[in-house]
């Protein structure tokens, strides 16, 4: 079946079961988002940079605790 596309107008949903929950892929999406939410450049890197500290449950954490509001995280 082919559809128009349709404008996603609710949160921003990861699976991270599938490819988008890549760590290397959950750090550029933080990033992005901490740009769009107007973070400086050095707490983008510091969110960054807290994500690479410990294991992937950590990072999945991290950015959870800086962008839960705006993101589902799917396991």
């Amino acid at each position: 079946m082919i559809r128009e596309k349709q404008q996603n107008t609710g949160p921003i949903v990861i699976d991270l079961t599938g490819p988008d929950g890549n760590a290397f892929v959950l750090m550029g999406k933080a990033k992005g988002l901490a740009k769009q939410l107007g973070y400086d450049p050095i707490a983008q890197q510091d969110i960054i940079t807290e994500m690479m500290s410990g294991s992937y449950d950590e990072l999945v954490d991290t950015f959870d605790k800086y962008f839960g509001d705006y993101v589902i995280l799917e396991r």
